[in-house]
């Protein structure tokens, strides 16, 4: 049996699919926001950030970079995702 994928995880094969990373780091921040707005009660899988690069960021805007990210991961956010920071690289 394999063990199911964490939600840094599944959000990792998600950028790497959908925007062809070259470079992508899903760090799970949520630990850092216990008891805030948001937070989730288990202290997990809310709060992420993503450091990207992809080929398709090249001559499009810093908010048409972060519309592809949150488009990609429509989702998770629809799933309780609290907060996304991303860091293009």
């Amino acid at each position: 049996m394999t063990t199911p994928l964490s939600v840094a995880e599944q959000i990792h094969e998600r950028l790497m699919h959908t925007l062809q990373a070259t470079q992508l780091q899903v760090i799970d921040e949520s630990h850092l926001h216990a008891g805030h707005a948001g937070a989730s009660a288990s202290g997990m899988d809310s709060h992420f950030r993503v450091k990207i690069a992809s080929p398709l960021f090249t001559s499009v805007s810093r908010v048409q970079r972060h519309r592809l990210v949150y488009d990609s991961l429509q989702d998770f956010i629809d799933q309780g995702l609290h907060a996304l920071a991303i860091e293009v690289l």
